[in-house]
């Protein structure tokens, strides 16, 4: 059971963790505004400009977390040579994110995503993207710098967004490697790129990816998740699907559901107040819940941190990090 006490020792280990985060990375760009008239030119809302604002998002998100709470947060991912990347890495150096790992490529533009949002809701977002797999003297120079890293660190996170940096042939490389290594590596998949994970510690889908993971149709059968017979199911098949010791699924407003092999399934409630905005929960929940196991928890201590600082994120707009003194008083309350 996780106490105020053992949660701030915890906290004040997660300082000496050294975590890196491989995955696509992107910048978020939002414009903020007002909406008073509809536009005469088309039957759409003209959005009188306020402000505008950028963030790191995707895996650079995830390492952001992970900053304001260790000095060790290192980042993988691949950017172009534009003024997009030039931005992203100063706003991740500023949190305190290590970028040295990063890739640039020549030919691909660094993934930038604008949402426009007016009076606290999301107008439109504006994608730009090629979508290109890794090539193979990108997977060598991967594999070189994670040898490389492999010795000093605590645990990796592979974060999939579906963009072309994660594929099967990075994943059986870092994974045999940190195996070999007896590195932790948590994963948050995507539905759009089915992988094998084999050799993860740990694998971190929410509700729709597990499901479409496994194939089998979401009812959404009302009443609690350890109840839920589809949602077990799902559990029970991905834990032999992906060959993994654990899968935690994450649910929204029901909390989160651990599955382990030859332990009953364990639910962790949701501990949101209010929700505002869903963007980055899933980064916040990774980060934390790789901190966590970093920091010696045990897997239900750690999806219980994962939930309550999922909980704090989505009570603020955009993608948005929270500080200790708000995860603690998480524990407080």
């Amino acid at each position: 059971m996780l106490t105020l006490d053992s949660a701030r020792d915890a906290i004040q280990r997660m300082a000496g963790c050294r975590i890196l985060v491989i995955g696509d990375v992107m910048l978020d760009h939002f414009i903020w505004g007002a909406v008073r008239r509809i536009s005469p030119e088309a039957p759409v809302p003209i959005v009188e400009v306020t402000k505008e604002t950028t963030f790191p998002g995707g895996a650079a998100n995830v390492a952001r977390n992970l900053s304001a709470f260790t000095p060790h947060s290192f980042l993988m991912g691949r950017v172009g040579k534009d003024s997009a990347a030039n931005e992203l890495k100063s706003l991740l150096n500023g949190e305190g994110v290590n970028t040295d790992p990063m890739l640039e490529s020549s030919i691909l533009p660094t993934i930038a995503k604008t949402r426009i949002i007016a009076r606290q809701q999301h107008v439109v977002r504006v994608d730009r993207e090629t979508i290109e797999k890794l090539s193979a003297d990108e997977l060598k120079e991967v594999c070189q710098k994670v040898e490389a890293m492999l010795p000093e660190l605590d645990g990796i996170i592979v974060e999939d967004y579906g963009k072309g940096f994660v594929t099967q042939a990075l994943a059986d490389q870092v994974l045999g490697m940190a195996k070999a290594a007896g590195k932790l590596v948590t994963v948050d998949p995507s539905p759009r790129n089915p992988l094998s994970w084999r050799g993860a510690t740990l694998v971190k889908p929410n509700r729709l990816e597990a499901f479409a993971a496994a194939g089998i149709q979401d009812h959404r059968t009302p009443g609690p998740p350890l109840e839920d017979r589809r949602l077990l199911e799902v559990g029970e098949q991905l834990l032999d699907q992906w060959s993994v010791g654990q899968v935690l699924v994450t649910l929204g407003e029901l909390g989160m559901i651990l599955f382990q092999r030859d332990r009953a399934p364990h639910h962790i409630p949701t501990r949101a107040r209010e929700v505002y905005d869903v963007s980055g929960a899933g980064d916040t929940a990774i980060a934390f819940l790789t901190l966590a196991l970093a920091a010696g928890l045990s897997s239900e201590d750690a999806a219980n941190v994962a939930n309550r600082a999922s909980g704090i994120v989505v009570g603020k707009l955009g993608t948005a990090r929270l500080t200790m003194e708000e995860l603690l008083q998480a524990f407080e309350d």
